[in-house]
């Protein structure tokens, strides 16, 4: 996927060209600067109730580089645990990028929504 120049410059300030993608589990990718992800992980807890966390921050995860053209290449095992198909949608969401299949995060919207319905209605 490309990065669109506005957050190119940014990112890879941020980064120094190391970037993390890790796979979430709300159905997207996030990727960072690989600084973001390891401070992340290292507040893991190495007993069982972080194994989890630690499944998806770690085993989950990939270091891509950024090519000259802001293009990141997501490996197929994260392009699938993301439902990624053709159409993708970047969200900035602070420190660090979520990155949607289309599709999956219209899905996404529709469930918040009518939980946040749901939840209201006493």
């Amino acid at each position: 996927m490309t990065i669109p120049t506005r957050y190119r410059d940014a990112l890879l300030e941020r980064s120094a060209g190391a970037l993390a993608l890790v796979e979430s589990d709300d159905g997207c990718l996030l990727l960072m600067p690989q600084s973001l992800w390891a401070e992340k992980i290292s507040l893991f807890s190495s007993d069982d109730r972080d194994a989890e966390r630690r499944r998806f921050w770690m085993g989950l995860s990939d270091t891509p580089e950024m090519d000259a053209q802001g293009r990141v290449l997501i490996n197929p095992v994260l392009r699938d645990g993301a439902h990624i198909q053709r159409d993708v949608i970047l969200l900035g969401v602070g420190d660090f990028f979520e990155i949607w299949d289309a599709a999956a995060l219209e899905l996404h919207k529709q469930s918040v929504r009518q939980r946040k319905r749901g939840g209201s209605q006493v």
